[in-house]
């Protein structure tokens, strides 16, 4: 477990997206040991969320802990898995050389990113949790955690998507550069400074042109080169079936949160849609008068 833990360290800081671990398109992280990773996160901020429906008093509502636990990470290994078939072939289409298994690795360490900034913010949820009674607060306040979640991680997709495809170009330019030697003169005077107290120049201090540059962060531009073409066309791609799936997926496996005027239970019965739910939350809110078609999210 704590080798998938800096693997994951390795992923926030920028280390394993750097050009030499990225050699050839393949970006070097394991797949299931990130999976167990997001397990682990996604039942720390699972946890967060299910705190508030017991806070009213009513104990009895406290299998809403463990039910949110479980489905937080199976929202996003769910989106995962029925989003990969479809981004791999948008990503063919376009002319992308990323192999399969290089878009599932990349596809799982943004996964795992937004996991990791999301189990980040779950203190300021549970903090929320036990200070306020208002549900559509909580639920507006868990869409922002996981927008900002997501914004993040797609943002290291794109960094790190422009990455892949400079390293597979890199590796395909198969003409190699032949040296041309040259005839040089037997010997070559090399000029000498010469003081006049026959110390070295400079008084024996010795410059140093090397620099150290600090290392680019995940989210950072490495590359001079301008985000290609076919890259801003796969990102956008995936950032549309990854949004609209992950969306309606939250919507499927509600209530994560439990509204504290309802009976427990683990799936609400389908209705409506996510971002139809989303407007009447932020419109009981600020007051509107509810609408007579829908439940909202409780």
């Amino acid at each position: 477990m704590l080798t998938w833990l800096r693997h994951l360290d390795r992923i926030l800081r920028g280390e394993a997206t750097k050009p030499e671990e990225i050699k050839g398109g393949t970006l070097q992280v394991p797949i299931f040991g990130l999976a167990v990773v997001i397990d682990v996160l996604g039942l720390i901020y699972g946890a967060c969320m299910g705190l508030f429906s017991i806070m009213g008093g009513d104990t009895s509502r406290w299998m809403q802990i463990p039910a949110s636990m479980v489905k937080v990470p199976a929202l996003f290994l769910l989106t995962l898995v029925i989003t990969v078939p479809s981004l791999y072939t948008f990503n063919a289409l376009v002319g992308s050389r990323l192999k399969m298994l290089s878009v599932i690795r990349l596809l799982t360490a943004a996964v795992a990113v937004m996991l990791a900034v999301l189990a980040s913010l779950g203190t300021i949820v549970a903090f929320f949790s036990v200070s306020t009674t208002s549900y559509p607060f909580m639920i507006l306040l868990n869409v922002a955690v996981f927008t900002v979640s997501g914004v993040l991680g797609l943002r290291f997709l794109l960094q790190t998507l422009h990455r892949l495809t400079l390293a597979v170009e890199e590796g395909e330019r198969t003409a190699p550069v032949v040296p041309v030697v040259q005839d040089m003169p037997a010997e070559v005077e090399t000029p000498t400074v010469e003081t006049p107290s026959g110390e070295p120049p400079f008084g024996g201090v010795t410059f140093s042109s090397t620099r150290r540059t600090p290392l680019p962060g995940a989210l950072s531009h490495l590359s001079a080169r301008p985000v290609g073409r076919h890259v801003k066309i796969v990102f956008r791609i995936w950032l549309i079936v990854f949004a609209l799936v992950g969306a309606q997926m939250g919507w499927v496996l509600r209530p994560f949160i439990g509204n504290p005027k309802m009976e427990f239970t683990w799936l609400r019965p389908r209705e409506s849609n996510f971002f139809e739910a989303v407007l009447k939350t932020t419109g009981k809110l600020l007051g509107f008068n509810e609408s007579r078609h829908g439940r909202g999210w409780d």
